[in-house]
């Protein structure tokens, strides 16, 4: 049996640490790696991307979204 030990879950909401607009993403997917490296599909409106588990946050940084 495989146990997979993800940080985040389906259908959680979701920002990613380096968008300065701290907009929320939706986790719809979860791809496991050879190796264990998890990747997340997010959706963001009609936007899909794939992203690394290390490049996601639970919560919004708001210092980075008031930074101009």
């Amino acid at each position: 049996m495989i146990v997979v030990d993800n940080k985040f879950e389906f259908e959680q909401q979701v920002y990613l640490k380096t968008d300065p607009d701290q907009l929320p993403r939706i986790i719809v997917s979860i791809q496991v790696n050879p190796g264990g490296a998890l990747l997340y599909r997010l959706c963001c409106g009609p936007i899909e991307s794939w992203h690394y588990e290390f490049e996601l946050s639970g919560g919004p940084d708001v210092l980075i979204k008031t930074i101009d």
